[in-house]
Order: C-alpha cells, then sequence, then structure tokens
C-alpha cells in the first residue's frame, strides 16, 4: 500500500512537471509561476526516487490501539481527509519510535523494526515495551537491538549508510536540539558522530524549512575521500539541496591540489597570519622616497612624497579594503596631476603673448580654462597608460591570488609582513615558489585578503547601468513604433513590456536558470549559511575557524569531533580553545558515550595510545563484541601482500583499509595487490571513515611521526569493524604490549 501510494506520487509529480515544462507564453507572472513550478516538482521527483530503498522501517503500536507507521519521509492518503499513511521520521509524532523505552514507553506497547530488500520485507524485530521486560542493550540503553547489530555486522561497502531506523536516544536528543546557537557534539570513535551529523542535517532542513531554504545548510568535512563516503546519505534522506565541502573547497575557482609540510601547515592555520595579511596588504600601499616623475602629453609631472602621504591617509581614513579605497588615493592623485597639467597648459597657452591692460576693476587672475575643461584634461590623465602604471606602482589593484603568491615566494615582503610574529626559520617553512599549487591551508589565507582587498566593482557597475539605460532607450523607442502600427502582434507587445520592466525581466530569467541554494552557495564566496555542520571539528585551525565563522554569521553552528583524536598540527586540544575567541563562552555541550562501531577487543587494544593521548581520557563503551582478537607482528615475520589477501578473504566480501605513514605510502602501492574493497591511506585520509578489516602499519613510525602521533595512531586503531591487524617493524608499542 505505502509503495502504491508512493508510486501514485510520483506519476502525479511527474504529469505536473510535463504540463509545466509544455506551457508557454503567458503573462510575466504566468511564466514565473511555471518556472517556480519546474523546480518544485523536479525537487519533489527527486526526493521520491532517493527514498525507495527502506522506505518504511518501523511501526508502533500504541496501547490506546493505534498503529503508526515510521519511515524516511510522510506518506498521506489520496482521500482528501490528509491521513498519515507513514510518518516522517523527523515529524513529532515519529519521535516515540526513539525514545520509547520500558521504563518510559510514550505510550507505546510494542515497536517494531522492519527490515526490506528493495519492496519485499525480510525481517521483523518486535520489541515489548513493559517493565517485566529483559535488560536491554547490556546496560547502554538500547533501542531496537536486534535490529542496530544487524546493522553493525553488515559488510561495509564504501559508502557511508543512514542510521535512520537504529537512531538511538542519545542520537536522537541531539539530532533534534535547537537550530539557534553552536552546539559541540564530543564523542570517541565509532559513536556515531558522523550519522548524528548528517541526520541533524535532514532533520533541521525538515523542521525550519521556511528558514533554510533561501540560505541552506554547509556541511564541512575534512577531506574528499570522507566526502565521497558520505555522499550518498543525505539524498537517502530525501535532502539533495546541502553542500557538502572541505574548507579547501570553499574559496570559488581554486582547487587546493598542493600539500604543505606539517610546519607550514600549522603556521598557515595561526591566528596572527590575520595581522599578517593586514600588513602585507599595507606594504603594497607605498609612498615615493622623494617624488615621482610622470610623462603627460610631453611634459613632466610631479607627485611629491607629501602629496602621496596624504593620498594614503585619506584613504586610508575611510577604512575600506584595499581596492575600494583605492578609489579615494587615486583621485587625490588625479587631482594633484590635473592641477599640474592645467597650470602648465595656461603656461604653455600665454607664452609669448605681449601683456593686456586690465580694465578697471579686474583682478588679473581669471581662469582661462573652465570647470569643462579641466574635467576633461583629468579625464585624459586618467585614461593615460603612463599616468595609470605609476598610480598602480603606489597602490595596485590587487587580487587575493597575486598578493598570496608575491607574499610566499618572497622573502623580503614576508619578512617586512611578519615583523616580530614569526622567527626567520619560521619564515623560512613559508617561503616557496611562484607557480606552486594552492594547499588547503592557503584557502583561509586567500579568504581572509578578499576581506582585506575587497572588490572595486565601480567599473561593471557602470557597464551594467549603460546596458540597462541602453535597453530602456530601445524599447522605448520600440513603443514609439507600436503607438504608430496597430497591426503589431500581441506576442510583440508582450516582448518589449518585458524589457521595459527591468526588474520583472530580470527576476525572470534569473528563474529560468535558478540553481538551488547549494549550487549557488558553492559559486559565491560571500554566501552567508542558515546553519553549518563541521565534521572532524577538532582538526581545524583559528584560520579555518575564521572562515567558518564568516560564511555563518548567525553562529548557528552543529561542530562534532573527538580532542582525543586530534592529530592536525594546527588543530585544537581543547573546545573552549577552538571557540572562545568567536562566541565566547555560548556553546553547549553534548556527549556521545557508547562506541557502536568498534568491537569491545579492538577498542582494549586502542586504549593504551588513548592513555598516552591523555590518562584521563576514558573510551566510549563499546556495544559488542567481535569474537576476534587484534593480531600483532613484526614485518619481518609476514609477507606484506600475502597478509593483505589473507584479510581480504576475511573480510568476506567487505572492505579492508592498510594505513600507514606517509613515508611508506609509494613503496606499499607498488607492492600491494589491487582490489576494489582494499584502500591504502594515511591516517588523515582515514579520518571519519570505517572498514571491515584494518591492517596498522608501523604504528612505532605513525606515533613518533608529529607532536600528536599518539593522537594519530588512536585514530588508525579504531577505523575496524571486525579485523584489525598490527605490523610493527622492531618491536611493539610499549603501551600496546600485553594487548592483542
Amino acid at each position: 500500500m505505502l509503495y502504491r501510494r508512493l508510486d501514485a506520487e510520483r506519476e502525479s509529480a511527474q504529469r505536473r512537471l510535463t504540463g509545466a515544462l509544455t506551457q508557454t507564453g503567458g503573462t510575466p507572472q504566468a511564466r514565473t509561476e511555471r518556472d517556480v513550478a519546474t523546480t518544485t516538482y523536479s525537487d519533489r521527483l527527486a526526493q521520491l526516487a532517493s527514498v525507495e530503498q527502506g522506505l518504511c522501517f518501523g511501526r508502533l503500536d500504541f496501547h490506546d490501539g493505534e498503529t503508526a507507521y515510521v519511515g524516511r519521509l510522510g506518506l498521506f492518503d489520496e482521500d482528501g481527509e490528509y491521513e498519515p499513511l507513514l510518518l516522517d521520521w523527523r515529524a513529532p509524532a515519529a519521535r516515540p519510535f526513539y525514545l520509547a523505552t520500558a521504563a518510559s514507553p510514550e505510550g507505546v506497547r510494542r515497536r517494531r523494526h522492519i527490515r526490506t530488500l528493495s519492496r519485499r520485507v525480510v525481517a521483523l524485530d518486535d520489541e515489548i515495551l513493559d517493565l517485566h521486560a529483559a535488560d536491554q542493550g547490556h546496560d547502554l540503553g538500547l533501542a531496537g537491538e536486534a535490529a542496530l547489530l544487524a546493522a553493525l555486522e553488515r559488510r561495509r561497502t564504501g559508502e557511508m549508510s543512514d542510521i535512520v531506523a537504529t537512531i538511538q536516544a542519545e542520537q536522537d536528543r541531539i539530532i533534534r536540539d535547537e537550530l539557534s546557537g553552536v552546539l559541540v557534539v564530543q564523542g570517541g570513535p565509532g559513536t556515531g558522530k558522523t550519522a548524528v551529523a548528517l541526520h541533524r542535517a535532514a532533520y533541521l532542513l525538515y523542521t525550519y524549512r521556511q528558514q533554510l531554504a533561501t540560505r541552506g545548510v554547509l556541511v564541512v568535512g575534512p577531506n574528499s575521500t570522507f566526502l565521497r563516503y558520505i555522499g550518498q546519505v543525505l539524498p537517502s534522506l530525501g535532502e539533495t539541496g546541502v553542500l557538502l565541502s572541505t574548507v579547501g573547497q570553499l574559496f570559488p575557482g581554486i582547487r587546493a591540489t598542493g600539500e604543505d609540510t606539517r610546519e607550514a601547515a600549522e603556521i598557515k592555520g595561526r591566528r596572527i597570519m590575520t595581522a599578517m595579511l593586514a600588513d602585507a596588504v599595507a606594504d603594497r600601499q607605498q609612498i615615493p622616497e622623494n617624488e615621482l616623475n610622470v610623462e603627460f602629453d610631453g611634459s613632466v609631472l610631479t607627485l611629491d612624497r607629501d602629496t602621496c602621504e596624504r593620498a594614503r591617509a585619506k584613504a586610508r581614513g575611510t577604512q575600506r579594503p584595499h581596492n575600494v579605497a583605492r578609489r579615494v588615493f587615486v583621485a587625490e592623485l588625479l587631482d594633484s596631476l590635473a592641477e599640474q597639467a592645467t597650470e602648465r597648459f595656461e603656461v604653455d597657452l600665454f607664452e609669448g603673448v605681449p601683456e593686456i591692460a586690465l580694465e578697471e576693476g579686474e583682478t588679473g587672475d581669471a581662469e582661462v580654462l573652465d570647470a569643462g575643461d579641466r574635467a576633461d584634461i583629468r579625464a585624459e590623465l586618467a585614461e593615460s597608460d603612463k599616468v595609470r602604471d605609476a598610480l598602480n606602482s603606489l597602490w595596485p589593484r590587487l587580487t587575493p591570488q597575486r598578493l598570496l603568491r608575491d607574499l610566499l615566494s618572497s622573502p623580503e615582503r614576508l619578512a617586512t609582513a611578519a615583523g616580530q610574529r614569526l622567527t626567520e626559520g619560521e619564515r623560512a617553512f613559508l617561503v616557496r615558489p611562484a607557480k606552486s599549487r594552492w594547499t588547503p591551508a592557503d584557502v583561509p589565507l586567500l579568504d581572509e585578503l578578499a576581506e582585506l582587498l575587497g572588490e572595486d566593482d565601480s567599473e561593471q557597475r557602470a557597464a551594467r547601468e549603460r546596458a540597462e539605460r541602453e535597453e530602456r532607450a530601445y524599447a522605448e523607442g520600440v513603443l514609439d513604433i507600436l503607438d504608430q502600427d496597430e497591426e503589431i502582434v500581441d506576442e510583440e507587445v508582450l516582448r518589449v513590456s518585458d524589457i521595459l520592466d527591468a526588474e520583472l525581466f530580470a527576476e525572470r530569467q534569473q528563474r529560468r536558470g535558478e540553481l538551488t541554494a547549494a549550487e549557488r552557495a558553492a559559486a559565491d564566496r560571500r554566501w552567508t549559511f542558515g546553519h553549518v555542520i563541521v565534521d572532524e571539528a577538532q582538526e581545524l585551525s583559528p584560520m579555518d575557524w575564521q572562515l567558518l565563522m564568516r560564511r555563518c554569521p548567525s553562529r548557528s553552528m552543529t561542530l562534532v569531533g573527538d580532542v582525543a583524536q586530534t592529530g592536525a598540527p594546527a588543530g585544537a586540544s581543547s573546545w573552549h580553545e577552538m571557540l572562545s575567541p568567536y562566541v565566547e563562552d555560548r556553546w553547549r555541550l553534548r556527549e556521545l558515550t557508547v562506541n557502536y562501531r568498534t568491537p569491545a577487543e579492538i577498542m582494549d587494544l586502542a586504549a593504551g595510545a588513548l592513555a598516552k593521548v591523555d590518562p584521563a581520557l576514558r573510551a566510549p563503551d563499546s556495544v559488542r563484541e567481535s569474537g576476534t582478537q587484534p593480531w600483532q607482528r613484526p614485518i619481518g615475520e609476514c609477507s606484506l601482500p600475502s597478509t593483505v589477501d589473507e584479510e581480504l578473504r576475511a573480510a568476506d566480501g567487505g572492505t579492508v583499509a592498510v594505513l600507514c605513514p606517509p613515508e611508506r605510502l609509494s613503496v606499499l602501492r607498488a607492492e600491494l595487490p589491487e582490489d576494489e574493497r582494499l584502500s591504502l591511506l594515511t591516517v588523515d585520509e582515514a579520518k571519519g571513515l570505517e572498514f571491515d578489516g584494518v591492517l596498522v602499519i608501523a604504528p612505532e613510525e605513525i606515533a613518533a611521526g608529529s607532536p600528536r602521533g599518539w593522537n594519530d595512531l588512536y585514530v588508525a586503531l579504531t577505523r575496524a569493524t571486525r579485523r584489525l591487524g598490527v605490523v610493527y617493524t622492531e618491536r611493539r608499542l610499549e603501551p600496546l604490549v600485553g594487548a592483542g
């Protein structure tokens, strides 16, 4: 019945879309309505197609005899009474499916978990909610334990699955937390942080659709591999308008494919870079040592130091960005040059002419050139290539890309901008060739420079205004013809009236090429989002946060992560350290305490690495045991290709990852077998991912590889859902001795 209703809705939406697309002509309002309908029905078709799998996953039987089905989206009957056939999982009425317990049943007598394959039911799991029920979830308060464990035991496919059918109470409370303010979600490995973040995005878009539809939601992940991994979760929940991005992708037109050294990435992430970049901009606002000579119309004009200093002070006094304030600087110097040029012209005009006797009452200082003549001279100066070159040498028009390339490729410019903020050795880490590829750590610097430089769009605005004036003049001319020729057909009249109403015409053109909020946001650096969700938030540097806070001035954010897993050199060691510069103490903390991914046997081994990170930290409780102990072997006692083949067979069709130090990647890539189920990654690349089996190569090198090496090793040891193997190069690390 539910699938029949789904098919009926799909047919109806397709019919309405086809009807909208075939409409032509009509009034401007009718055409606008057609464009809106086209977008609406296209979005609805995409949503209906995305929820085909697992449409209905639950049923609630209440003590009063009522029954409710819970699924991925809401479906209603078609007899006009608008009765719900299927509750959207985000609706308040569906919440008992996630929160009801034997101690607090919320009116629920039985909760049924329904598992399907395509449109066929393959399993049913019932929970009878009464106080006499057996202990559930090993004291972890798990709901739908059978369905949950079945989901946890399934093989990994390389794409993340949603958890909509098995959301637990502590996760549900976070998903449904209010929209406003900064919500921090702290959770150890396997606690479902990423899944909670994505389901929260879907919930917020459902609950606050009107507020978020125009501004959109941004989900920030640590790397492109991670974004591909989570890419299907939101579409499977019926939401296709969310922008998924890394910080390195948030500057339109920049592909950050380069790599920094750890030292360079850490320095670029420091908050002092904002002051350094401001000084780098100021350094490009020059004044001559003595004077600057400018050739114009056969004579030499002079810009002296005092004049340039006054112009610079006036421009800086506007407090406007560099490229915008440049207009003031240029205007002042053009005035000075125009005054000199006018005086030269008047002197040349009267040179050799006999002095004329003054009539009574004349003062002798009458101007030969009027205001129009002076304006013409100033305009000629502004168009002169030599004048432009001179002004650009003092205050150039800059782009963020040009300034940052100039800065990082010049030890001299870098030393000037850094001042006492960086040592000579630290500056040396930043210097690189001018044609180097952009790196992810460059993107926040480019974004900061874009704010400092601004964009002088006066010429573009003037061009648009000229085009609009020409369009209106053309339309008025056509109307004059229409007044004289009444045989012009109505179609032509409509076309001309569209041109005359410039605002309506522009709006219509915009709607015809309408993009989603996510698509428009991806192309617009100045776009601000209704809500921002950040996964692996502990990895972001202060400069990354500067960029993200700029994208979300409302500070409506959800940040998920685990400070025990911080591996980035510029990452945070505490949430307070990370957030206080932007929101002080105005943020709220929620914690996830249950590990759904990692078996207890593996967490026992990983606990040794966690203790090295911070002895006070406690690992989350695992909900299950795998029955398989993690193993450790010296590299001399195993053939890595054979070991990998063995793990692939043990994964029984699932995925296996080999995690290693960056220095070993190239050698292992040539040595290991090719298999679509096998991933060879560094620890950074594996953040947020999970695999059926994991091999950690050279754990001692990972631990010693950076000041946060033990954090990295903790991450590596907690990526597996079933099997873990550790291959060490010399001897076991002391914290791992006796475990595994």
